[in-house]
């Protein structure tokens, strides 16, 4: 387990987020917001796992933030 895949991971979930914006429809949309919250929550539990406390806020701060976003834009 290293921090190169949980980068990996953490580009998988902003990938999915901006997927989002391009959503032809509301059902493609939380989708997209579906699969960029499971790979903040996989890369949160990565940084965990690997003691990294700071990555691990960060990664919570930007989750809270995709979510406030889905909820007051798209829902």
């Amino acid at each position: 387990m290293s921090g190169e895949w949980t980068d990996a991971v953490e580009l998988l979930a902003e990938e999915a987020y901006a997927r989002m914006y391009d959503a032809t429809s509301p059902s493609e949309a939380t989708a997209r917001y579906s699969d960029a919250k499971e790979a903040f929550y996989t890369a949160i539990e990565r940084a965990q796992a690997l003691g990294d406390q700071q990555r691990v806020e960060r990664l919570q701060l930007r989750l809270a933030e995709v979510k406030a976003v889905f909820r007051s834009q798209f829902s």
